[in-house]
């Protein structure tokens, strides 16, 4: 064997070890949370809005991000006595940093959870998003062990259309989740976002093809009304 080809493997090995280095790193690394200060001014008016106004315990509480934000949910949910506390832009770490002035305070029966969606666009792994959400059901879980959880899954939008696998994979690692636990449901209102293609159904999103329309929203009021007992 060529002696110069010999002295050259002991390098050749190293370069590979460091190349299968940074690439497993490059895998597991997560995406830093971003600045949940960022959003000081929403929850601001959330809390300046309770010390004026009184709201129930037991009630049905809407949380996440701009998919709950834009839903006119005491509008569409005229029986329930409903709180809105969606933020847009917000990821699920968001939530959880915020989880004692948004969701542990009102005491709800029903918690509805949409947010992940800006995760996977944000650079989050499904692992990531799936352990997010962990967290927020482990604060449900100690501090409100009567209310149950829906989760509305990752919606399929045409704006991030190029994005679906991962989030239709993290859907399925949640739903997964889900499965084992008690008072944790799993409302499927994505599925019936495609159109026969197995595409976005672009009738029900607004011009930004990210965010629902009034038909959207009336199909997910349908959805939850059908899958949810006494809603």
């Amino acid at each position: 064997m060529d002696t110069k080809l010999v002295s050259k493997i002991p390098i050749m090995a190293a370069k590979l070890l460091i190349i299968l280095l940074i690439f497993t790193c490059s895998v597991y690394a997560q995406t830093p949370d971003p600045d949940p200060e960022r959003f000081s001014d929403p929850i601001q008016f959330f809390m300046r809005y309770d010390s004026k106004n009184s709201y129930k315990i037991n009630s049905t509480l809407f949380v996440g991000s701009s998919s709950i934000r834009m839903w006119p949910t005491a509008e569409s949910f005229p029986d329930q006595y409903v709180i809105n506390r969606g933020f847009g832009g917000s990821h699920i770490s968001d939530v959880n940093y915020f989880y004692e002035k948004i969701v542990k305070k009102y005491r709800p029966a029903r918690i509805i959870f949409y947010a992940g969606d800006n995760d996977i666009a944000a650079g989050k792994s499904p692992e990531q998003v799936l352990e997010d959400y962990q967290n927020f059901v482990e604060k449900v879980e100690q501090d409100l062990p009567h209310s149950k959880v829906y989760y509305l899954p990752i919606k399929p939008s045409i704006n991030r259309w190029k994005m679906w696998t991962p989030m239709e994979i993290t859907n399925s690692m949640i739903r997964d989740y889900i499965n084992k636990k008690e008072k944790l449901y799993y409302i499927d209102t994505a599925s019936p976002m495609l159109n026969d293609a197995g595409k976005p159904n672009f009738e029900l999103f607004i011009e930004d093809g990210l965010h629902l329309n009034e038909k959207g929203y009336q199909l997910w009021n349908k959805i939850l009304r059908s899958e949810i007992d006494g809603f």
